[in-house]
């Protein structure tokens, strides 16, 4: 008898045990995609991901680490302090974007330059025009006495600057860098299927919600565009791919008879005079894409496709203004950058 009972426990405790793991995993939640949206850095966001629950929290969280170190815009970040000549210790998001701004200064040839902030400034984009209509030579090259990235140095968790009327603007990669940050986040979630758009800036891994590489456009510029619709000049299906756009074809204003474009070039304090209007960039990471994608836009069709060349880890779209029309200019290695 006692054996029987025993027999009995057993199988009793079996069923509930088997019951439990039943009940366990029809209660595992299925993985399914989310879509997160808002506006962070002055522009938007659009996040599209596969997981088992919302990431949306840990998503604000990531931007909100992020706008405390590099926003030029909150002035108690890292970089605001900086520029006031605050004394502050660099966290690891600051000294990523220092460490990629020294790099691609050094490829284009001081093309791309984080101290450039005094000169855009300057030129007043963000502010009404009319108050910086009568910028001379003579001013340029007072501001260009402070500008140079061989006037910082990153020493211990420290800035150190030649001149305390050095400011670092670190725009320019600001958006590629969080996509990137976002995109870890996104991963160490367990996601392998997602997109990461800040701005325009994308990371894209895994595939869409259709089981289809994502879906990317490229905007076609649009010198008048008020109140025009965006086009597109192309659509890329990508996947596993960092991508970043500069253009000149947005943020202007005419001082007078003269076009004036957000790109400053900081090797000579003005704004660039050049056919390029838009450059793509494919890169390792999205905030290396970011900063080459503007060095583009500083330094011309030539210049960029040789310094893309170089970089050894890069690709380029470029969308050039050439006799009334637009063309499209790639380097050797883009085809096979974007169908990677």
């Amino acid at each position: 008898m006692r054996v029987k009972k025993q027999h009995i426990i057993s199988a009793l405790l079996g069923i509930g045990l088997a019951a439990l793991l039943i009940w366990g995993w029809e209660d595992e939640p299925k993985a399914k995609y989310f879509h997160n949206e808002g506006k962070v850095f002055g522009t938007y966001y659009n996040i599209r991901y596969e997981a088992k629950a919302d990431l949306q929290d840990s998503i604000q969280a990531a931007l909100k680490a992020f706008d405390s170190s590099l926003s030029m815009f909150n002035p108690n970040s890292i970089l605001s302090a900086i520029n006031a000549n605050r004394d502050t210790m660099t966290d690891a998001a600051f000294e990523a974007m220092w460490a990629e701004a020294s790099k691609v200064y050094t490829l284009s040839d001081g093309a791309f330059d984080i101290t450039v902030a005094p000169l855009v400034k300057a030129f007043g984009f963000g502010r009404k025009s009319e108050q910086f209509a009568a910028i001379s030579p003579l001013t340029i090259d007072s501001l260009r006495a402070f500008v140079g990235f061989d006037k910082v140095e990153l020493i211990d968790h420290h800035v150190y600057k030649s001149d305390p009327r050095v400011q670092i603007d670190g725009g320019a990669v600001a958006k590629g860098q969080a996509c990137d940050m976002i995109a870890e986040v996104l991963r160490a979630n367990g996601c392998e299927n997602y997109l990461v758009d800040i701005g325009g800036e994308v990371v894209a891994h895994g595939l869409n919600a259709k089981g289809e590489p994502w879906h990317v456009g490229i905007t076609k510029p649009n010198l008048n565009n008020e109140g025009a619709q965006d086009e597109l000049q192309d659509i890329l299906a990508v996947t596993d791919i960092c991508m970043a756009t500069s253009g000149n074809y947005r943020n202007y204003y005419y001082d007078g008879d003269e076009r004036r474009s957000h790109t400053i070039d900081p090797r000579t304090g003005w704004p660039v005079q050049h056919s390029v209007l838009s450059a793509t960039v494919v890169s390792s990471t999205c905030m290396r894409a970011d900063a080459l994608a503007t060095a583009c836009m500083v330094l011309g069709e030539t210049e960029a496709l040789r310094m893309i060349e170089h970089a050894g880890d890069a690709a380029c779209y470029l969308i050039v203004a050439k006799n009334d029309s637009l063309e499209t200019v790639t380097s050797p290695k883009w085809e096979e950058m974007i169908a990677k």
